[in-house]
């Protein structure tokens, strides 16, 4: 995770005073590399457009109160997590750590009845134990609520009422609380449970290719596809969006159990009200598919607990074969791999992301039963150029030479990143026989 990491940076306001949530503070908003301009857009959208706020590598700092970060949980589809600022300043070894962590009010957060727990992470850190200096951040909490209870709260690794994160650059520490809990891109219909050998894309990186697209799921964005659906997350997230579904609405959140958002549960509950009474029908269609049974079929049943299977259709059919499900709209796509684009009939590998086997990059090997990648991407664009002018296609990949591969030129690309993984979203739009013209620049 990228955070302010240096003196140059606006420090986070204390917490811990009388009201603490009632004020506003400099929230950190963790998402995506090259999704920040994204980010933007949508904290304007959600908090309004005069909302003060930071652009930070890897995120942003957003001016709000307990109302805006309960809001924000709710309803990004962009930011990884909501963190609340606690403290901030310089260190050089682990007791300036202790010290620093002592300055916080710790007992208007956490009840020695109640849990916590710390996740560290670092960037150049001089130190050589993260482990120590966690431990060291645990000791100081436990200090303060003994000093001033005479008991102490436990660690929960799994569970905590309190989740906390600490984030050392070379010469700072700043400590959060962690008001998401988990991750905000679980947005709660997925099955925990998967399928053997799936790596889904995350939701908040789908929800980056729709932004990145434009695609709001107005009646003027028109039809959405996607020809390789796998697990089926772009086009529940597309869904969602056209239903006016808010993402958090399914899951719970850390805030819902911390002491300074207790006085605002009224709040709370409202904001889930209002977000329940604006869903509708949506205004356009999605479609998506899969060569796949299995796949269109996890996906179908994803669908299904997400809330929005009635929004989108879904079909088995192999995508270098299937018509278009309508005269133009936007195709966004996460070229898949192994027997997703395998010939249908034909035996293929698991789509199995090489980021998962513990590879540093992606690699086009493993296609197997369906050929090179390289004819099945000129298959594929050979199909595009028949069959679907007047379509625009966005195309998620790492291979930076994948316009080459399709034989197309494209007009934009927007760098984006799946985790560690540098990849490029290309647009292209469709005409028949070829298409030219000069790609924007990065």
């Amino acid at each position: 995770m990228n955070d302010p990491d240096d003196a140059n940076q606006p420090a986070p306001r204390a917490a811990g005073r009388p009201g603490v949530g009632d004020q506003p503070v400099a929230l950190f908003l963790p998402c995506a590399a090259g999704a920040e301009p994204l980010l933007v857009d949508e904290v304007g959208r959600i908090l309004g457009a005069d909302t003060q706020l930071q652009v930070d590598r890897g995120g942003l700092q957003v001016m709000t109160d307990a109302l805006g970060a309960m809001r924000l949980n709710l309803e990004s589809r962009l930011a990884q997590r909501v963190l609340w600022p606690l403290a901030h300043g310089a260190y050089e070894n682990e007791q300036d750590l202790y010290a620093l962590a002592r300055t916080v009010a710790w007992g208007d957060w956490i009840t020695p009845a109640q849990t916590f727990r710390i996740d560290t992470s670092a960037q150049r850190s001089p130190l050589h134990s993260l482990n120590f200096a966690t431990l060291r951040v645990k000791d100081a909490v436990c200090d303060v609520i003994r000093d001033a209870t005479g008991e102490r709260p436990s660690i929960d690794t799994r569970f905590p009422d309190l989740p906390l994160t600490l984030h050392l650059s070379p010469t700072h520490a700043t400590l959060y609380a962690d008001t998401s809990g988990e991750a905000l891109f679980k947005r709660g219909w997925r099955d925990a449970q998967g399928l053997k050998g799936e790596a889904p894309l995350k939701e908040t990186l789908a929800a980056a290719m729709l932004a990145a697209a434009g695609w709001q799921g107005r009646a003027e964005d028109g039809p959405l596809f996607d020809p390789c659906c796998g697990a089926g997350t772009i086009a529940i997230e597309a869904a969602q969006i056209a239903c006016a579904i808010a993402p958090g609405l399914q899951r719970r959140f850390a805030f819902e159990k911390m002491l300074p958002f207790r006085a605002h549960q009224n709040s709370w509950s409202r904001l889930k009200d209002a977000a329940r009474a604006r869903q509708h029908a949506p205004e356009v269609q999605i479609f998506a598919g899969d060569v796949s049974f299995r796949m269109t079929d996890f996906a179908q049943r994803n669908a299904d607990r997400a809330g929005v299977a009635h929004a989108i259709e879904f079909k088995t059919a192999d995508a270098l074969q299937r018509m278009p499900p309508a005269p133009s709209g936007l195709m966004v796509i996460n070229p898949p791999y192994g027997e997703r684009i395998a010939p249908m009939g034909s035996r293929g590998g698991e789509r199995i992301h090489p980021a998962d086997r513990g590879q540093p990059r992606p690699t086009r090997e493993g296609f197997e039963g369906g050929g090179s990648p390289t004819e099945f991407f000129s298959q594929l664009a050979s199909h595009w150029k028949r069959h679907y002018a007047g379509w625009t296609a966005w195309v998620l990949s790492p291979d930076m030479k994948l316009p080459q591969a399709l034989r197309l030129k494209e007009n934009r690309r927007v760098p984006m990143w799946n985790g560690p993984i540098e990849c490029r979203l290309f647009r292209f739009e469709l005409i028949a026989g070829s298409a030219r013209g000069k790609p924007d620049a990065d």
